[in-house]
């Protein structure tokens, strides 16, 4: 049986990291994340682990590349601005086919601003920041249990497919404490690491391997054949690994879709919705890329609207209007909707019900 503990988010994060046979973690101080940090740099050593402090982010994401490069499994962990000024080590390691994780516990912005939580790093991590043309695997937890099993899964991933996979939480979902089961996850076999750079002779053809931030013209690859190879790897993860759950939806009038803690606010609103009477359903993505479009379309073919929540701007609120196309309501609640008017305010249940019913 496994072992059963009380933990906080970000200490989940490293739990699931030893669970998944991370060896190499790298990363700089930075609220609201620093629990990861604080976490690694006691228990990875511990386990013949190395950890390092970086002198900066940009320091971080390059030490990732490197040890990525070797085919440990490697991550790192940040928040916020820290996340800019790895914008262009991530575009170089999803260039360079690299898998790697990497923890993006978001805070308030835009801009440096203030150290609370907040959802505004969407786009930036499902789209592709710096040098782009890219697509990061994008993974958003809604509970501790489910950031500590997400963790495996996103190591499995990256290696399954060579790309990089973002666990994206922010400050309440890293700050939460709950039970948390301390399990290992067994996702089936993983193709070799051939590509991998080793010491001379440890691979069975005894050549070396030379990983740049681009294309090989040495292994015979052209630029257009290595954008083929890439976008059929995208096509192939958006065909199978599209994550997300649905609560009751089956009669559902209006849909609710958001991720993170924004999602566990939404269901408290749909239950209390439903209390009155009016039919809310949620439906939570957790990839939110490659994103659920077909569930969505699919909502909005039998005639539901939606009503996007989500603490920040407007960011998510655009997949969901490309996934329907023109053909059903959309309505967001964004985080002008908080419950306090500065950075400490957050998207509560009764406001999320109150546009529930503005709406039914």
């Amino acid at each position: 049986m496994a072992e059963r503990i009380l933990a906080e988010g970000n200490e989940a994060v490293g739990w699931g990291a030893l669970g998944a046979g991370c060896h190499c973690f790298f990363g700089y101080p930075i609220t609201p994340q620093n629990e990861v940090i604080e976490f690694l740099s006691r228990e990875l050593p511990k386990r013949g682990g190395v950890f390092v402090q970086s002198q900066c982010e940009n320091a971080t994401i390059n030490m990732l590349f490197g040890a990525a490069a070797t085919g440990v499994r490697a991550m790192t962990s940040t928040s916020s601005p820290g996340w800019g000024l790895m914008m262009e080590g991530m575009s170089n390691l999803a260039a360079a086919r690299l898998p790697c994780v990497v923890v993006l516990v978001q805070r308030v912005g835009p801009g440096v601003q203030r150290l609370t939580h907040s959802q505004q790093d969407y786009n930036s991590a499902t789209k592709g920041g710096g040098g782009g043309g890219y697509r990061n695997i994008v993974l958003a937890p809604a509970s501790v249990q489910e950031i500590h099993d997400l963790m495996q899964l996103a190591f499995h991933l990256a290696d399954k497919y060579r790309n990089p996979v973002v666990v994206l939480s922010d400050g309440l979902m890293g700050h939460v404490v709950e039970p948390l089961e301390l399990k290992t996850t067994d996702f089936g076999p993983l193709p070799e690491k051939d590509w991998a750079v080793a010491r001379y002779g440890q691979h069975e053809d005894g050549k070396h391997r030379a990983i740049g931030a681009s294309y090989n013209p040495l292994k015979g690859e052209s630029f257009v054949s290595y954008l083929i190879d890439m976008r059929e790897t995208y096509q192939a993860i958006e065909a199978t690994e599209i994550r997300y759950e649905e609560y009751k939806t089956d009669d559902a009038e209006l849909v609710l879709v958001a991720y993170g803690y924004c999602a566990r606010v939404s269901e408290e609103a749909v239950d209390a919705a439903r209390a009155e009477g009016l039919k809310a359903g949620l439906l939570r993505p957790i990839t939110l890329w490659p994103f659920p479009n077909q569930a969505v379309r699919d909502k909005a073919a039998q005639g539901r609207k939606f009503l996007v929540v989500e603490d920040s701007m407007g960011l998510m609120v655009d997949d969901v209007r490309n996934a329907i196309k023109g053909e059903a309501e959309v309505h967001l609640v964004d985080a002008t909707f908080r419950h306090l008017a500065s950075e400490d305010g957050m998207i509560m249940p009764a406001r999320v019900l109150e546009e529930i019913r503005r709406l039914l």
